[in-house]
């Protein structure tokens, strides 16, 4: 029987979640990271301006099971502007997102507002106190649409700046320490 392997992972802002380019754009990919074994596979995926947590594994049952909705993915998001309780309530009780083309309104999840995190500063800056205000927020979500967080704070009126996952299951982001990449023998 194959002996399976599974990683966590801290994906930097700007890097490809995956192995291969396939539009050949200049920019990092997982394996850039560390010497993954044949066969790895991204579980779900962070775009390439986002960043945070990322599970791998060789198994694909694992990757199909922790895409599923049975685990909670949360976010950190930073937004644009003052972001307010109103707003708040609406991202827990789902927004209309377009997806694929159509009109989708989100599963209801949670969300509350946060103080800023102080994540290290990303290797491109967002931008500064001239532009105005931001607000950090939490989004946990079982589901996991196309840009889907970006997509359901723009639908109420506060676009992201910098989006983190910070969790997966039980799994997280503080779990790394500082490598950026962890072996685990067992993600969930």
């Amino acid at each position: 029987m194959k002996k399976h392997r599974h990683f966590i992972i801290h994906k930097p802002w700007g890097m490809i979640s995956q192995f291969v380019n396939p539009a050949k754009r200049k920019k990092k990919l997982l394996g850039d990271l560390y010497d993954f074994p044949e066969g790895t596979m991204a579980i779900g995926r962070l775009d390439v301006p986002s960043e945070g947590l990322l599970l791998l594994t060789t198994d694909g049952k694992v990757s199909a099971e922790i895409r599923s909705q049975k685990y909670e993915k949360e976010y950190y998001v930073q937004v644009d502007g003052l972001i307010t309780q109103k707003e708040v309530e609406q991202l827990k009780t789902g927004v209309e997102i377009g997806f694929n083309g159509k009109k989708y309104t989100t599963k209801p999840g949670k969300s509350f507002l946060i103080d800023d995190p102080k994540f290290p500063l990303r290797s491109q800056k967002i931008r500064d106190e001239r532009h105005g205000p931001t607000s950090w927020i939490s989004i946990i979500i079982r589901e996991g649409k196309f840009r889907q967080v970006r997509k359901m704070t723009a639908a109420v009126g506060f676009p992201t700046l910098r989006l983190v996952r910070v969790r997966i299951g039980e799994i997280n982001l503080g779990d790394l320490e500082n490598s950026g990449v962890k072996e685990v023998t067992t993600l969930m």
